[in-house]
């Protein structure tokens, strides 16, 4: 599914998630932690302890869609004492999902080096 860019809001759960949960465990933290409706469209981001999973939770009127992401490398995230639950946009989610923390100049991993 494609969202407009300026209509979409993202939620970052500003805790640790336990990556086990799905559909019915990720609304009842939407609802219990974050204090947001699941059904109204928007985006709920949940990141295990470690940063290396991200599940994405939304409603597209017919029912829940859940994304996944698992990093081979690096890290979605540098430090967790520094997260809060915040809105974001779409922009600093893709960002997020190609391993740039907005807020911060900084690569989750570096790319391998050419020998020459």
């Amino acid at each position: 599914m494609f969202f407009p860019e300026g209509q979409v809001r993202v939620h970052l759960c500003g805790q640790p998630v336990d990556m086990r949960k799905s559909y019915d465990g990720l609304y009842a933290l939407t609802r219990n932690t974050l204090h947001r409706d699941p059904l109204s469209g928007h985006l709920f981001v949940f990141i295990n302890r470690r940063a290396t999973q991200m599940k994405v939770l939304y409603w597209d009127r017919t029912g829940f869609c859940l994304w996944a992401k698992r990093l081979e490398q690096g890290r979605f995230l540098s430090d967790w004492q520094n997260v809060t639950p915040r809105e974001m946009d779409w922009t600093g989610l893709k960002l997020m999902l190609e391993g740039i923390e907005p807020g911060r100049l900084r690569k989750r991993y570096k790319g391998p080096i050419n020998a020459q």
